[in-house]
């Protein structure tokens, strides 16, 4: 691992210096590149420094005591020595943690489908409020939302619904939220006061990444038709909405957000990138899919992930076994300590795997 860190800051210092030659500043382009490579490399330079810092000083003052004879004198160096020993295996282990392959999904945009499930229309006004959940948290994070394709009911409820999240690392703060989720509450219409369980199911993926994902004229069929909303909000008086089905995989993508048909072709066409790339990899990543069961979950819609008991006010995430009483807060939107709880379970189930 030292040699790998060594290698490391020698990048940092030769990028240093590249970023700040002229010829470098003048190609735009590869100068944010190599900015960015060095905005990423610098957690890990900073931790190693200070590390090596410690080091020097605990290896000083091991020496020490090697010759010191003052009983009192002894008393200190033990004391500082251990403390120099525990900070020195926080920033070890601060420094596996850097080390771990990072998700080089993690900085794109993400698309999210919701999906009403068992219960009805107990179902689909859960999925809009965590669609509005998702929505409030973004803009707590300053993303952008742009929906592709939202089909509500007449009660407001949301059957179905698609959504992308703009924003720099909007795909690691809710890679995490794929499955069921599970809602158990009094409903509305309930008039005997009992409690309905309903479910939903959520998607994650994100956004395509920068590669070629060839989709040929004969491999798609494209539907228009006009966009309609909830009791008829929103219809479009021309076949705006488009319908892109790709025949050898069975994937279909709705896109009916823009009034425009060729805007909306262009976004349906993008979010068939995205899961063109999604399908394939998954059928070549069998072996990755079924490592991530030991760590935070697999991601797949089919399984419970979580609950929300609103009688008792808590939200439970079945993966991590956290639960947390601030039910209100968290359908607003509050759902960091949730995220941030997810992200370390992750993090602590890769640095297992890398140590056995």
């Amino acid at each position: 691992m030292l040699e790998k860190l060594e290698k490391i800051v020698a990048r940092y210092d030769f990028l240093t210096e590249e970023i700040a030659k002229p010829e470098v500043i003048a190609d735009n382009n590869s100068w944010k590149k190599l900015v960015k490579e060095h905005s990423n490399l610098t957690p890990i330079v900073e931790c190693y420094t200070a590390y090596r810092k410690a080091k020097s000083e605990l290896d000083a003052n091991m020496e020490l005591l090697e010759i010191e004879t003052d009983k009192e004198m002894l008393a200190l160096l033990h004391e500082d020595v251990n403390l120099q020993k525990k900070s020195l295996d926080e920033l070890l282990n601060e420094l596996k943690v850097l080390l771990l392959p990072k998700d080089p999904n993690d900085d794109k945009n993400v698309i999210i489908e919701l999906r009403a499930g068992a219960g009805g229309e107990e179902a689909a006004l859960f999925a809009n409020e965590i669609r509005r959940m998702y929505y409030m948290f973004a803009e707590k994070n300053r993303w952008k939302i742009e929906e592709i394709d939202i089909e509500e009911n007449e009660l407001g409820g949301l059957k179905e619904g698609s959504f992308m999240v703009v924003g720099d690392g909007a795909y690691s703060k809710f890679k995490f939220e794929s499955g069921v989720h599970r809602v158990q509450r009094v409903p509305d219409t309930e008039s005997q006061g009992r409690i309905h369980t309903s479910t939903i199911t959520v998607a994650v993926l994100p956004e395509a990444p920068d590669v070629d994902i060839e989709i040929l004229d004969k491999d798609i069929k494209i539907d228009t038709y006009r966009s309609s909303g909830a009791g008829g909000q929103h219809v479009n008086k021309t076949e705006s909405a488009i319908r892109i089905t790709h025949l050898p995989t069975g994937i279909v993508v709705n896109c009916q957000d823009e009034r425009s048909q060729i805007k909306n072709r262009d976004k349906a066409m993008n979010i068939l990138k995205s899961k063109l790339y999604d399908y394939y990899q998954s059928q070549a990543d069998a072996e990755y899919a079924a490592a991530r069961k030991s760590q935070v979950g697999t991601g797949d819609r089919s399984e419970r992930i979580r609950t929300y008991n609103f009688p008792q006010g808590r939200v439970t995430d079945h993966r991590i076994g956290l639960t947390l009483y601030s039910i209100d807060n968290f359908m607003n939107g509050d759902i960091f300590e949730m995220v941030e709880a997810l992200r370390l379970a992750d993090q602590t189930a890769k640095l297992q795997s890398t140590e056995d």
